[in-house]
C-alpha cells in the first residue's frame, strides 16, 4: 500500500467517526418535537443551523489553510464538535439551547469536513487526487449513515442524552488519531491574497461560481432528504393497513446514507468516462426524477415507497466527488482554499434552507400526518434540485471562455 493510499484511507475513515454527531437531532426529531411541542419548522430550524453554523465558519477556517498547516484548523474542528455534542447531551432542554448548541457543533463540521479535505489534497501526489477525493467525500455519505443508526440504537435502549454523548466520542476519537498520523507541514504555495480578495478572484472565476451553485443545489437537496427522511419513514410506518417495515426508520435512514459511498464512488467513474459536467448533469436530473417518484408514491404501498427512497438516497450524493474535484480543478493554487470555502459556505447554506424549507412547506400542506403535505415537501425538493444543471451550464461557459482567452 502506497504512502497516498494510507493517508487517503486514514483520513477517509477518521471523516466517518469524526461526523457522528451529524446526524444526531435529525435521527431523533419525532422524539424532539413531541418532547418540546415543536413545529416542523422549529424542527427544521434546528437540523438547519447546524449548517449556519458551519456556513459562518468556513470561510475563514479553510482560507486559514492558505496560510497555516490545515492539520492545525482539523484538530480544533474536532475538538469544538466534541464540547458541542457533549453540551447538547448534558445543557439542551428545549428549542433555542439546542439552536445554540447544534450551531456551535456545525461550526466544529466546519473544522473538520473541508480543512481535512485540504490535507489530503496538499499531501498526495495528483495522479490519484481525484479518485481520492471521492473516496473521502463518499465517506461523507458513510458516516452520516452511521450517525443515524447510533442515534437510533442508543436512544432507544438509553434515551437522546446518551445518544449525543455516544456520538461526541467519535470526533474526540479523532483527535488523537490524526495528531500521531498527520506530520506538520505547512501549505504547499503560501498565499500571499487577502482574505477578501482571495474571495473576489474565486467568484471572479465563473467556472468556479458554477460549481459552487451546483454544490449549493446538491446540498439543498441531500440535507433536505437527510433532515427529514426518518420522519416521512416513521409516517409511512404508521398508516392503516400499512406493510410492516423490516427494519426501523433510523436503520432504513442508515442505509440510505450508506448507499451514498457507491453512489459517489459511481458517479465518480461516470465524470472520467465521460466528463466531469455531463456526468453532474446526467446525476442531477436523475435525482430530481427520483424525489419527484417519491412524492407521487407517498400513501401507496411501503416498499415500492421505501425502494424509490433508497434509490433517492443513493442519487443525491452521487455528483459529490465530481463538484468538489471540479473546483479543486478550476481554482488558482493560491485561492484554493478560499475557492473551497465559498464554496463550502454557499453549500451548507443551502444546507440550512433545505430541512427549513420541507418544515414550512409540511407545515403549511397539513402537517406530518398528511400525505398530501409530505407529496408537496419532495415535489418542492425535486423542482429545487433541478436547477443544479443550470449551474454546470454556467461552469461549462467559464471553461469556454478561459479556453478562448488562451488562444
Amino acid at each position: 500500500m502506497t504512502r497516498g493510499t494510507i493517508l487517503v484511507t486514514t483520513m477517509s475513515l477518521c471523516l466517518v467517526v469524526a461526523i457522528l454527531p451529524l446526524a444526531s437531532f435529525p435521527a431523533l426529531v419525532p422524539q424532539f418535537t413531541a418532547e418540546w411541542h415543536l413545529t416542523n419548522a422549529e424542527a427544521g430550524w434546528i437540523s438547519g443551523f447546524y449548517y449556519v453554523g458551519y456556513m459562518l465558519a468556513v470561510p475563514f477556517l479553510m482560507s486559514a489553510t492558505d496560510r497555516v498547516d490545515a492539520r492545525l484548523v482539523y484538530f480544533a474542528g474536532t475538538l469544538l464538535s466534541a464540547i458541542a455534542t457533549f453540551a447538547f447531551a448534558g445543557l439542551v432542554s428545549g428549542f433555542w439551547s439546542a439552536l445554540v448548541w447544534r450551531g456551535i457543533a456545525g461550526i466544529g463540521l466546519a473544522g473538520v469536513y473541508m480543512p481535512g479535505l485540504k490535507i489530503l489534497t496538499e499531501r498526495s501526489d495528483a495522479s490519484g487526487a481525484s479518485r481520492g477525493v471521492a473516496l473521502y467525500t463518499a465517506c461523507y455519505s458513510v458516516g452520516s449513515g452511521f450517525s443515524f443508526l447510533l442515534a437510533g440504537w442508543v436512544e432507544q435502549a438509553y434515551g437522546w442524552r446518551i445518544a449525543f454523548a455516544a456520538a461526541a466520542l467519535g470526533p474526540l476519537a479523532v483527535l488523537p488519531v490524526t495528531a500521531i498520523i498527520l506530520r506538520p507541514r505547512p501549505p504547499m504555495r503560501r498565499s500571499t491574497v487577502g482574505l477578501l480578495l482571495g474571495f473576489r478572484q474565486a467568484l471572479g472565476n465563473r467556472t468556479v461560481l458554477g460549481y459552487i451553485l451546483a454544490y449549493s443545489s446538491h446540498n439543498f437537496e441531500a440535507m433536505a432528504l437527510r433532515s427529514w427522511v426518518v420522519s416521512l419513514l416513521v409516517f409511512a410506518a404508521g398508516q392503516p393497513d400499512a406493510a410492516r417495515l423490516a427494519w426501523s426508520p433510523t436503520e432504513l435512514a442508515t442505509a440510505l446514507t450508506l448507499l451514498g459511498l457507491p453512489g459517489t464512488i459511481f458517479g465518480n467513474e461516470l465524470a472520467i468516462r465521460i466528463g466531469r459536467n455531463r456526468a453532474i448533469t446526467l446525476i442531477m436530473l436523475e435525482s430530481a426524477a427520483a424525489a419527484a417518484a417519491v412524492a407521487l408514491a407517498i400513501g401507496g404501498p411501503n416498499g415500492i415507497l421505501v425502494g424509490l427512497v433508497m434509490l433517492h438516497g443513493m442519487s443525491v450524493p452521487a455528483d459529490a466527488g465530481a463538484i468538489v474535484a471540479g473546483t479543486v480543478a478550476a481554482s488558482a493554487p493560491d485561492v484554493q482554499g478560499a475557492s473551497l470555502a465559498l464554496q463550502a459556505s454557499a453549500g451548507f447554506g443551502a444546507s440550512f434552507l433545505g430541512p427549513l424549507m420541507v418544515g414550512i412547506v409540511l407545515d403549511l400542506a397539513g402537517g406530518t400526518s398528511s400525505a398530501a403535505a409530505w407529496r408537496a415537501a419532495f415535489l418542492a425538493i425535486a423542482a429545487f434540485a433541478c436547477l443544479g444543471p443550470l449551474a454546470i451550464r454556467l461552469a461549462e461557459s467559464g471553461g469556454r471562455d478561459r479556453s478562448n482567452e488562451r488562444r
